[in-house]
């Protein structure tokens, strides 16, 4: 199993749209999008949990394509936290 995060999504995305867009790629297990408190609107990123081949076929097929109007960013989450500076 391997969790995917995905990053650049548009503020219009919304769990299940995001769901099925990697369920042409297999069977997604878990998806957690991150969303604004206040609006409930995606902050653009969020998570998903799928097999591992059927994982790295969504991260080579989705990375870098033109989603909801925006360029997304899919990658494998190796599960080190990350800071801005």
């Amino acid at each position: 199993m391997l969790t995917m995060v995905v990053r650049g999504l548009a503020s219009t995305t919304t769990q299940h749209a995001l769901a099925e867009m990697f369920s042409a790629y297999g069977r997604v297990f878990d998806v957690r999008l991150v969303t604004d408190i206040f609006s409930g609107q995606c902050k653009g990123f969020g998570t998903l949990r799928m097999e591992g081949h059927e994982a790295r076929a969504a991260i080579a097929a989705l990375d870098g394509s033109t989603q909801g109007g925006s360029f997304i960013k899919v990658s494998v989450d190796d599960g080190r936290k990350r800071h801005r500076r």
